[in-house]
């Protein structure tokens, strides 16, 4: 529930149960239950809540059971793709659905701080980027839905029905595929059960308040784990950067490997792999091992910030589309001659960003993706 909030950039304020003091005074003006986790309005209504979509529901975010009409476009995803997608679409007159199934911003809206971004000079955090971006498409009024996920994708005599993971379905005339990639985990004994607890795919500022003064671990060679890198160096009294291969050059930016190659607080160890993780209720240790001799490194750390690249969603498609072998969707002239440009193998569905094979990992090329593909989905709808 924190993490949703925060992502969403929802303005709300937290407290701990273990704040005696600050639980004693809600109860003195609110019917406060002494266990669980609650939500307190504006009005001062107290809800128990047991999940992010508990949340969603109280506050006008989760998706109404209402929509029984045929919708112009579903769009499964609302990162960067999704949101440009939905901001064409919407601003076009298509009647727009957004589903996302965590947080609006996807990947993307985990990255601590864009630089390189056209028109961000001073750079700005995927985060913000994302919320400016559902802002703008809802201001057009396309829809987001947060969080439901889409389980099923199945072609009907109007179009596509789109089913969701509370088992309601909704139907479209077109569906633009945006929902990118899932983190990839590491294999490593014990590692999974201190997710949450000091093991973390994103690095916001909700996981660098946890890790303020204190060493963490990073461990990737591209983008997403300098990024982390240098942002976690503000709040960390070290930050250390586990590298598999020989060097970070020909996976990461030049102005990222060469800042963090003369940053004071971090120290990159090469060829080394995450070993083991060790703690109590939370992450305490981090050891590595060395690819070249098998010397272990062992470090203190209250954070092991994962970063090694992801898997496309596209389990969920069930072969309804035609996939590389990496399981990325195909589009375009690798389905086959004559087809439009973003469209699958399927007439009606498209794929954009992440989620789509030969793209451009990043946020700019994703939003291009996003707005272009829009025509596309033009061009199907008025022949349809």
């Amino acid at each position: 529930v924190r993490e949703f909030l925060t992502r969403m950039g929802l303005p709300h304020r937290w407290v701990d149960r273990a704040d005696a003091e600050a639980v004693a005074g809600l109860a003195r003006r609110l019917p406060i239950p002494v266990q669980g986790t609650l939500a307190i309005t504006g009005s001062g209504t107290v809800h128990p809540i047991e999940s992010p979509r508990a949340l969603a529901s109280i506050i006008g975010l989760d998706l109404a059971e209402d929509v029984d009409r045929t919708l112009d476009l579903v769009i499964v995803g609302a990162g960067p793709s999704g949101l440009a997608g939905a901001v064409y679409g919407a601003s076009e007159g298509l009647d727009v659905l957004v589903i996302e199934d965590l947080s609006i911003g996807g990947q993307a809206g985990t990255s601590s701080r864009i630089e390189n971004y056209l028109g961000f000079p001073e750079g700005i955090s995927g985060a913000e980027l994302a919320f400016l971006g559902e802002v703008q498409a809802v201001k057009f009024g396309a829809r987001i839905a947060t969080p439901r996920r889409a389980t099923r994708l199945e072609r009907t005599d109007d179009g596509f029905s789109v089913t969701l993971d509370n088992g309601c379905a909704v139907t479209t005339r077109a569906v633009l595929l945006a929902n990118g990639v899932q983190y990839r985990r590491l294999d490593v004994d014990g590692l999974e059960e201190f997710e949450g607890q000091g093991v973390y795919y994103a690095a916001t500022d909700l996981e660098a308040r946890l890790c303020r003064d204190r060493e963490v671990v990073v461990v990737g060679a591209g983008n997403s784990a300098g990024q982390a890198a240098i942002f976690l160096a503000d709040a960390a009294s070290r930050v250390h950067l586990f590298v598999r291969g020989e060097g970070m050059s020909a996976t990461m930016s030049s102005y990222l490997s060469e800042r963090i190659e003369h940053h004071p607080s971090i120290t990159v160890h090469l060829r080394t792999e995450v070993s083991g993780a060790l703690g109590g209720d939370r992450l305490e240790r981090v050891r590595g091992a060395r690819r070249s001799d098998g010397e272990e490194v062992d470090l203190p750390a209250s954070g092991l910030f994962i970063m090694i690249g992801a898997a496309p969603n596209t389990e969920w498609l069930d072969g309804q589309v035609g996939l590389d072998e990496k399981g990325f969707v195909r589009t375009g002239a690798a389905v086959g001659d004559g087809v439009r440009d973003f469209e699958t193998s399927l007439p009606g569905v498209f794929a954009v960003g992440d989620i789509r094979a030969g793209s451009v990992k990043r946020v700019a090329s994703a939003v291009g993706e996003g707005s272009v593909a829009i025509s596309a989905v033009h061009r199907f709808l008025s022949a349809t």
